[in-house]
Formats: structure tokens, C-alpha cells, sequence
């Protein structure tokens, strides 16, 4: 097979080629080899066939390729891309959870979505799949792998949590205080998200979208607003790109500083974490004050932004002093460096491997970063320097403190270069679709990269919606992380990670 690439232009530097089972994984390694990653996988219920697209997107060009791959209802089935990628191995296993379409020959084909208590052979995003039916032990338990030997107890914690967590189970294999193995599950709450969209137009999904995780608010409602955009072929106006960079990094910042409190809490110093909640709060009504929400909901919508003002640049520049002044006094206490350095180390080559993203990955050396990849036109960052990259507890503090810095200066940056002529909001004219057409959206979310993949039909409501939080890429890099990190570190290395059951279990 010739490893020349070409496809039909559908979207914004996104090709998609329909190829055949046989071809899959060559195309799929040719990608591979050329600096692709797989971004995401969808299953797809047409009605009268199934249908997977692979979605293969690569930095510096910002280029995307789709590979859509047909496959027999009564008799589903696809080659396993596991052997050549990490990330698409596990979704291949969400996929036959959620859709019944069984990835050939791949290598752990253990069910990831699906709980002993759904029914055997019930597929909740199939067409016919109808209203979810008795729960049922059919299945048995979930296989944890079983650490045996002299002294080796197991530490069982949740699903249900003391705090107000959602749920999730973490199985500990522990020798003293010593984890020789940790097993995450997830998925006990299959919210239905992706099918909740179905059916809505697309002005109706944004509040949807917002709700993926409650966190992330921005970075979810406009990696949907982009790839709707992008199935309308729709032109956005500098000033409202400049607005949403801004509400992305708004985000950010109330988050890290959340985060760097927490950090400094699971060592004992919940003084300095009580002083990271006072900066937060003024963050968070910094939020209202701009958009009237204090998450920062209701401000994105489909070819636009809006905004009340813009936030007040002294209040954000003494924000930044105050919470570099927190992390000075945590790095200058001894138990605090302690208990962060060489704690759940990541390495650069694990992190590639798993195919982790945000601030996990850079903490680790990898540069991956949608707002340098995929940027939002016209609107320019500065590419990032981080020198704390030995992928431990303190180098995912470090990041944050990092980009607190950075994302107050990028506001203030966009607020001195704010594009007075251009129109904030004005409403865009949406072309007439004459097909069914679909769009690819990818934003930087303060955890990494959210992708959302959206499919319209000729009435341009939503047929499906794929969405790719970037917890799904790093959940499984905890339990490697956490290999030779004592218990009583398990939660300081976990919030160093932070990650979303939410966007998750969708």
C-alpha cells in the first residue's frame, strides 16, 4: 500500500479517507510514524451500519486526518490499533463496551465501560439500545489483578469517598507502606452525555457542554462551539477569539490556584491553602464580574462570545504577585519540598507512551499544549519554557505556579492588543447545508487538550457528539506513577494529577 495520505477535505485543516479493514492499521502506523496522535475514536450507529472514526491530528501544521472505517452490524467487528497505540487501545474497549463493535486481536480486551450489572449484550449507544434495563449481576466482578506473596495485604478505597467526590474504586497491592500495584476503575456513572446530545440543535448542546465537567466550563462549551464552526465552515471575529482566549486562561488560573492550595493541604499546611482559597475567591468573582457567573458559564455560544467587561488588570496583576508569594512559602518549607520532590514520578518516556496530556505531560517534558498546536486564529502565545521536568509531585506544582504567571500575562496581553474595530458578538450568517457535514473542535482546557468531534444532519441538528476529555488520556498514568510511592502519599500524588471523574464517565 502506497503511504501517500490523501483524503477529501472536510473541515479546517481535517481530511477524512474511507478505507477498509485491511487498511487501517498501515494507514494508522504511517501516521504514527509522521508525528501524528491518535486524538480520538468514535463509534457510530448509521442504522443500517456501524462505523468507527479515527482521528489523527499533528502539531506545528495543525493538521488532522480521519480515517472512517465501515463495519457489519450483525457481525461488528475491527482491527485492533492497541499494538500500535496506548490511548486507541483503550478506546477501542470503550467502544466495544458502549457499541458492541469488538476490536480484533487486541491485546487486554477486559470490558473498561461497562459494570457487571448491565445486562449481557445491551450497548446504551446503540440506536436500538432503548431505556437502560434492570440491573442485573451478570457479568461477575471486575478481574483486579492479584499481587501475591510474603507480607502483601490490599487497601480497598471507594467507590463511594468521605468527601463530596464522585465516585471511583482504587484497589492498593501494598507491601508495608510500599505500593507494588494500584488499579483505578472508573465508569460508575454512565451519564449518557454523548447521547443526551442527539437530536438537539446545536445552540441547545452548549449548556450540555458546559456540564461535561463542572470545572471546565469554557474549554468544553468551546471545543464544541469550534467544531461546530467547523461543520458550518463559520469565520469568527478577532475580538471574539481574543475574548475566549482570555475566559480560557480566566479558567486556568482559578483552578491552578485551587490546585496549589490543595497541594500544600494533603502535606499538613492547610494555612497556605486557606490563603490559595482567598485568591480564589477573588478570581472567582473576577469571573461573575466579566461574565456574570462565576464559573464562567453562558459566555460562549456558537460564532461569538459575550462578556459583561473585561477584568480590571491591577486586580489580575496583584492576583499574580499574591499567589507567587503563596508559592514561595510553600517551596521554602522544608516537609513541603520533601514530601514533593521524587514523589509518583512520571518519566518523560511513560508519559509519551501513555499518551498523556496538560500539565501532567509538561510536568514530564512533554510539550504538548493545543494553544500552540491547534491556536485559535490571531491570537498568539508565548511558547513555554518550563524547566521543572522530572515529572514528580513538585514539577506538577511547579507547572501550575508556572502557568499562573504566564496565563495572567497572556490576559493582559490580549486585553493591551484587544481589537476595538472588530465586532465582540455579531451575529454570524450560517451557511445552508445542502449534506450532512461534521467539524472538529480542539481547545487547551486547563487539565490538556479537550477535543469534541460533532456530526450535523442536512436540518443542521446534532446526529452525534464525540467528546475527549483529557483526563481520559491520563487517568491510567496514576497507577504508574504511584508504583513505589508510599500510601500515605496516595493522596498528594492524585491531586497532583487532579483528575475529572466527570469528563470521564460521560
Amino acid at each position: 500500500m502506497t503511504t501517500a495520505i490523501t483524503g477529501q477535505p472536510v473541515g479546517e485543516h481535517r481530511v477524512a479517507v474511507t478505507v477498509r479493514a485491511g487498511e487501517l492499521v498501515p494507514f494508522a502506523r504511517v501516521l504514527l510514524q509522521r508525528g501524528y496522535r491518535v486524538a480520538l475514536i468514535a463509534g457510530h450507529d448509521d442504522g443500517d451500519a456501524l462505523r468507527v472514526v479515527y482521528l489523527f491530528t499533528r502539531a506545528g501544521a495543525d493538521h488532522r486526518v480521519e480515517l472512517h472505517l465501515t463495519c457489519d452490524p450483525a457481525d461488528p467487528h475491527v482491527p485492533s490499533l492497541a499494538g500500535l497505540s496506548f490511548p486507541a487501545g483503550r478506546f477501542e474497549r470503550e467502544i466495544k463496551d458502549l457499541f458492541g463493535i469488538v476490536p480484533d486481536d487486541h491485546p487486554m480486551p477486559s470490558r473498561l465501560v461497562r459494570h457487571f450489572h448491565w445486562p449481557r449484550g445491551w450497548h446504551p449507544m446503540r440506536r436500538d439500545a432503548g431505556d437502560p434495563p434492570p440491573f442485573a449481576a451478570v457479568d461477575g466482578p471486575y478481574r483486579f489483578r492479584t499481587v501475591e506473596g510474603p507480607g502483601v495485604y490490599e487497601i480497598p478505597v471507594g467507590p463511594v469517598h468521605a468527601g463530596m467526590i464522585e465516585p471511583g474504586h482504587f484497589r492498593f497491592s501494598v507491601v508495608g507502606e510500599t505500593i507494588l500495584n494500584l488499579k483505578a476503575r472508573l465508569w460508575f456513572v454512565h451519564r449518557g452525555i454523548e447521547k443526551l446530545f442527539e437530536g438537539r440543535t446545536p445552540a441547545d448542546g452548549i449548556e450540555l457542554a458546559e456540564r461535561v465537567s463542572g470545572d471546565t466550563s469554557v474549554g468544553h462549551a468551546l471545543a464544541f462551539c469550534r467544531a461546530v464552526e467547523d461543520a458550518h465552515g463559520v469565520p469568527i471575529y478577532l475580538a471574539t477569539q481574543q475574548i475566549r482566549a482570555i475566559l480560557l486562561e480566566l479558567e486556568r488560573l482559578y483552578n491552578h490556584v485551587n490546585d496549589i492550595g490543595a497541594l500544600c493541604n494533603d502535606v499538613g499546611h492547610s494555612i497556605l491553602n486557606n490563603q490559595a482559597q482567598r485568591v480564589r475567591e477573588q478570581l472567582l468573582r473576577i469571573n461573575d464580574q466579566v461574565t456574570g457567573h462565576r464559573l464562567l458559564r453562558g459566555a460562549i455560544r456558537i460564532g461569538g462570545a459575550q462578556i459583561r467587561t473585561l477584568p480590571d488588570p491591577d486586580a489580575l496583576t496583584a492576583i499574580a504577585a499574591d499567589a507567587a508569594g503563596i508559592v514561595t512559602l510553600a517551596l521554602s518549607h522544608s516537609v513541603i519540598r520533601d514530601r514533593f520532590t521524587g514523589t509518583a514520578v512520571l518519566t518523560h518516556q511513560q508519559a509519551l507512551d501513555l499518551g498523556t496530556l496538560g500539565y501532567v505531560a509538561r510536568a514530564s517534558g512533554v510539550l504538548v499544549d493545543a494553544r500552540h498546536d491547534h491556536p485559535l486564529h490571531g491570537v498568539s502565545y508565548p511558547h513555554p519554557t518550563h524547566t521543572h521536568t522530572d515529572g514528580d509531585v513538585l514539577s506538577r506544582f511547579l507547572i501550575r505556579a508556572e502557568e499562573i504567571t504566564a496565563s495572567v500575562q497572556t490576559i493582559l496581553g490580549l486585553m493591551r492588543d484587544f481589537d476595538q474595530a472588530s465586532p465582540v458578538d455579531a451575529p454570524v450568517p450560517r451557511p445552508t447545508l445542502i449534506h450532512a457535514s461534521s467539524g472538529v473542535g480542539i481547545v487547551e482546557g486547563w487539565r490538556g487538550t479537550i477535543v469534541h468531534r460533532v456530526e450535523l444532519d442536512v436540518a443542521g441538528s446534532l446526529t452525534r457528539v464525540r467528546v475527549v476529555d483529557p483526563s481520559f488520556f491520563n487517568w491510567p498514568a496514576l497507577p504508574v506513577a504511584l508504583a513505589d510511592t508510599i500510601v500515605p502519599d496516595f493522596p498528594l500524588a492524585n491531586k497532583s494529577f487532579n483528575l475529572t471523574y466527570a469528563g470521564n464517565d460521560l
